[in-house]
C-alpha cells in the first residue's frame, strides 16, 4: 500500500486546522474586499448551514465509509469516531491498514506490525471532536474578507493555519487552502438533518486525491472497544 492515508484528515478537510495543513492557494481571478461579517457570524452561519450547532453537538459518534482514489489506486475506508478517538480501517490491493487513537495515544497497524503515532501528531489529535466542524473557533480569526472567484462570493477566514472559503450564498465551507495544496468540498449529503461532505478533492505536492462518502451513521455502531 502506498503512503498511509490518515483518517482524521477527512474530517478536517471539511472543517479546521488539521485539514488545512494539507491545503493551497486561492481561486484564480480573485478580487478581495473586506467583509461586513465578523468571524463569529461566518462560523455561526456555517453551523446553521450544516444543520444547527445544537444538533451537531448532539452527535456523540459517527461511522463514515469512504471510497478514495489516489494516483489510480482505489481504497475503501471506514472510520469510527467518538470525541477525539478514532479507528480507521483502510483496504487496498489486498492489504489492510488500521489506524487507532484512544484519545491519548495511537498506532498504525499493517501486516500485524504496530507503529506508534509520532509524538508531534498527538497534540493535534487530542483536539479532535466527533464533528470536526465544531473545532472552528472565532477567536482564531481576526478579520473576514470577501473574495470573488468565477462569479461567486466567498467569505474567507485567514489564520496561520491557512485560509477557509465559505460560500456566501449557502454558508457552507467550500475550500481550505495553505501552502502548496488545496481541499475542495465539491458536494454535501444530508443525514438525519445534518450535512456532511460527500465528495472532496485534495491536491498538493504534485498529488491528487478524491474522496467519496458512501455512508454516514450517527450515534450507533461505536463502542470503547473500537479504540483499543
Amino acid at each position: 500500500m502506498k503512503k498511509i492515508i490518515i483518517p482524521f484528515f477527512c474530517a478536517v478537510l471539511f472543517s479546521v486546522p488539521a485539514a488545512a495543513q494539507q491545503t493551497s492557494a486561492a481561486p484564480a481571478k480573485t478580487e478581495v474586499v473586506k467583509s461586513k461579517l465578523t468571524p463569529k457570524e461566518v462560523i455561526d452561519n456555517y453551523f446553521k448551514a450544516l444543520g444547527g450547532k445544537s444538533k451537531l453537538e448532539a452527535v456523540k459518534s459517527t461511522v463514515i465509509d469512504n471510497t478514495l482514489n489516489v494516483q489510480g489506486m482505489d481504497v475503501t475506508m471506514s472510520t469510527k469516531k467518538q470525541g477525539n478517538k478514532f479507528r480507521s480501517t483502510q483496504n487496498a490491493m489486498g492489504q489492510q491498514v488500521n489506524q487507532v487513537f484512544d484519545g491519548e495515544k495511537g498506532y498504525i497497524e499493517r501486516a500485524g506490525q504496530k507503529t506508534d503515532f509520532p509524538a508531534d501528531n498527538i497534540a493535534e489529535l487530542k483536539k479532535g471532536t466527533t464533528i470536526e466542524a465544531l473545532a472552528f473557533n472565532p477567536s482564531n480569526f481576526q478579520t473576514v474578507t470577501v473574495e470573488k472567484a468565477d462569479g461567486k462570493d466567498y467569505n474567507v477566514l485567514s489564520s496561520e493555519k491557512g485560509k477557509f472559503y465559505f460560500d456566501n450564498a449557502t454558508g457552507l465551507l467550500y475550500k481550505s487552502s495553505v501552502g502548496e495544496g488545496s481541499v475542495v468540498v465539491a458536494n454535501y449529503m444530508t443525514v438525519e438533518g445534518l450535512k456532511f461532505p460527500s465528495e472532496v478533492n485534495i491536491e498538493g505536492k504534485g498529488q491528487k486525491l478524491s474522496i467519496k462518502t458512501t455512508k454516514v451513521v450517527l450515534n450507533a455502531g461505536v463502542t470503547d472497544a473500537d479504540f483499543k
